[in-house]
């Protein structure tokens, strides 16, 4: 059985996701983006030993807790190559929403389009979908995309910041999500769970241009 557990975090009410095996009793965080307490909190209560922390994107909302969490469980942390300078960047890229947080330090494993992360029999297969960032990526396993703010339930993420690119983000739904089978489950950065197949039928940007 897949554990996941949602935490709604940070000023921008981003999403954080701890997901793992409960066989194995192993498991990841996605994007914490804040509420470093709640976040270890929910760690705890797993009973996950957190093997790797991993950012859909760099953007602050999403990485504001990742110094904490990563010095407190000991995992690795993981950004696709493309936005590995915004983890030690407070440039146009990562300060943008005026959200202060504690530089981290490099990552242990930059990602890659088709890599994958093996954490207690679960494969997490990784998508890259550039648009709102140059390496904004989701995350495939077992009939579940975590897409971070590539897709939202009848929206994206925005395209006003620097290096983003709306062509980009509606080329890569387009092309890497809308292929998925319609009962995959979306947990988006923010705003609740949906489908593709949802997202398929109600999300105007799901259509290519």
């Amino acid at each position: 059985m897949v554990i996941i557990k949602k935490l709604v975090v940070g000023s921008l009410s981003a999403n954080c996701w701890i997901v793992g095996s409960e066989a194995a009793r192993e498991g990841l965080v996605i994007d914490p983006g804040g509420n470093t307490e709640d976040i270890f909190k929910a760690i705890t209560d797993s009973g996950l030993d957190i093997r790797i922390i991993v950012m859909t994107h760099g953007h602050s909302d999403h990485i504001a807790a990742l110094y904490d969490i990563q010095d407190r469980t000991g995992a690795e942390v993981a950004i696709h190559a493309a936005d590995a300078d915004f983890l030690h960047s407070r440039g146009a890229f990562s300060s943008q929403f005026g959200i202060s947080y504690k530089t981290p330090p490099p990552p242990d494993r930059l990602l890659h389009e088709g890599d994958s992360i093996d954490i207690g029999g679960l494969r997490f297969s990784v998508l890259h979908t550039p648009g709102h960032t140059p390496g904004s990526i989701c995350l495939l396993t077992e009939g579940k995309v975590f897409t971070g703010d590539t897709l939202f339930r009848r929206g994206i993420g925005t395209t006003l910041m620097p290096g983003s690119s709306r062509r980009q983000l509606i080329e890569s739904i387009h092309t890497r999500l809308m292929v998925l089978p319609d009962n995959t489950t979306v947990y988006p950065g923010h705003g609740r769970e949906t489908t593709i197949g949802a997202e398929r039928r109600d999300n105007p940007y799901a259509h290519g241009w």
